[in-house]
């Protein structure tokens, strides 16, 4: 019989890595999954502090049994958050995008819908309640792309308060396209 694994508790749980999840355009129009995703991509933003606290003292252990790599422990344990968090930001980023995609799309779809329904009043009050159904959740949808340049902004304080000397290295493209365009977001 095999044994079975324990679940995962404690900070370890708040750690674990969302799994990867395939957005539809059906989960684009229902606000509540869609926010409750993002708000579980989010967690490792939000854990970023305990992140940190527990890469340096995984570096700092595989240091100790002589299986680290190059460079200082702290240098590692920012590399490895920073690379999570690029890859993350790069997760959600898509989502949004496609979401605000899809319900741009329907937007358009029952605008159309709407002058080819000239005569028919009925058909044009529905489509048109529709039509604001969708207005609002298009105004959600975007409302998350400036929410997430404040997350992202919160996270990197974290992160360089800790990480006070680390920069991507420039052979990591995507790394230094987020590390500079955050850079930018903080120029008045």
């Amino acid at each position: 019989m095999p044994s079975k694994q324990p679940p995962t508790l404690g900070s370890l749980a708040v750690q674990a890595t969302p799994h990867l999840v395939h957005v539809s355009p059906s989960t684009c129009h229902n606000l509540s999954m869609f926010k409750d995703l993002l708000k579980e991509y989010r967690r490792l933003d939000d854990t970023i502090t305990m992140r940190l606290n527990r890469s340096n003292a995984q570096f700092r252990d595989r240091d100790r049994a002589g299986t680290s790599g190059k460079g200082n422990i702290q240098d590692q344990a920012c590399a490895y958050v920073w690379k999570e968090l690029v890859e993350n930001w790069k997760r959600r980023t898509e989502m949004i995008n496609y979401c605000v995609d899809i319900v741009d799309q329907s937007m358009e779809e029952k605008r159309k819908s709407l002058t080819s329904e000239e005569g028919d009043a009925r058909a044009q009050r529905k489509t048109q309640a529709a039509m604001f159904a969708d207005e609002v959740k298009r105004n959600q949808v975007h409302n998350e792309l400036a929410i997430e340049k404040i997350v992202r902004q919160r996270s990197l304080d974290a992160f360089r308060s800790r990480c006070q000397y680390f920069s991507p290295p420039l052979t990591d493209s995507e790394a230094r396209k987020w590390w500079d365009a955050v850079h930018i977001q903080e120029s008045p």
